[in-house]
């Protein structure tokens, strides 16, 4: 049913617990895992030349390419094929043009299961893709965080 998997990723522990998840559905359907980490545009800055910018970048992909590969990793040693790569842009919109572009059959997001004043305010970027999306999304709720943990 499913040929390719999308689980886009932030970086965070938050958005890695739905790392299992489409883990389980890889396996169930033998579909290739498409690992996504989106980056938002470095913003102009004031005093920040175009060398210290282009450094930024680079310092950035580099812990990006990191950070995949360590997801990767333990994908494929449960014997998921991975793809992994990486967009610059809006989160929800990179997720949902990456989807479209890459014949995305199911996207696997966590959600951070914010409701009331706080989603109206800061938004969710799998709200926004769940709206956006053509295909099937599954949304896995994070656990809740310990006291004092990021």
């Amino acid at each position: 049913m499913y040929e390719r998997i999308l689980l886009p990723l932030d970086g965070s522990e938050v958005a890695e617990q739905a790392l299992p998840y489409a883990v389980a559905q890889a396996k169930r359907f033998g579909a290739e895992l498409m690992l996504l980490r989106v980056v938002e545009p470095f913003p102009h800055v004031r005093g920040l030349s175009a060398g210290d910018l282009s450094r930024i970048r680079e310092q950035t992909a580099e812990w990006t390419a990191t950070y995949l590969k360590r997801l990767a990793k333990n994908a494929r040693e449960q014997g998921v094929r991975v793809q992994m790569a990486t967009a610059e842009g809006r989160p929800n919109l990179a997720i949902l043009e990456f989807s479209e572009t890459n014949q995305v059959d199911l996207i696997v997001i966590c959600t951070r299961g914010r409701s009331g004043f706080s989603r109206w305010l800061m938004g969710s970027v799998a709200d926004r893709v769940v709206r956006g999306a053509s295909i099937p999304v599954l949304l896995v709720r994070a656990a809740k965080q310990e006291e004092g943990q990021a």
